[in-house]
């Protein structure tokens, strides 16, 4: 991920802090704002990604959209040993990290000024791979074992509608 790519995406500061605050709140996660150019705690990748330690979400404002419900998705979708115990490395299974992508395009909704069609093009411009070649054709024609796995363990409805709380199991 390089900076210039960043100009493309969607940032936090672009869409402000408060929505998204608010958002996650529904979840327990907390979101803390990052002085511009200081390090983001608990990021995986550094630079301007989000980072995650327990029930906290770290962003900048030059930290993309993208990158903060992913990380966000992380935290819902893991199960409680792991959430008690996040710090940077969320780790998982390959279907659990289908169903975050799945919920991130689904939350992009949910943040006006987002949207799906545009979590989906940031997702593509940050290299996010999927089997079909972009992510809408991924979400559209070939995420039903995420989305199936996401209704399984209590996290959207079934009208793909978040339930707005954390995997139990």
């Amino acid at each position: 991920m390089n900076s210039a790519m960043n100009a493309r995406m969607l940032t936090c500061a672009d869409l402000g802090h408060a929505l998204l605050a608010m958002l996650l709140a529904r979840y327990g996660l907390t979101v803390e704002h990052v002085s511009p150019g200081a390090e983001i705690p608990g990021s995986y990748w550094g630079e301007s990604e989000a980072g995650l330690i327990g029930h906290r979400l770290f962003v900048r404002d030059d930290t993309p959209v993208h990158s903060a419900l992913h990380e966000a998705c992380h935290y819902i979708c893991m199960d409680a040993d792991r959430r008690a115990q996040l710090h940077t490395d969320a780790g998982g299974e390959v279907i659990e990290e289908n169903g975050v992508c799945y919920l991130q395009i689904l939350l992009a909704d949910e943040w006006p000024g987002v949207g799906r069609a545009r979590m989906c093009a940031d997702m593509d411009a940050w290299g996010y791979t999927f089997r079909l070649g972009s992510a809408r054709a991924w979400f559209e024609q070939d995420a039903e074992d995420a989305r199936t796995w996401l209704w399984h363990n209590g996290l959207i409805d079934q009208e793909d509608r978040p339930i707005w709380r954390v995997r139990q199991g």
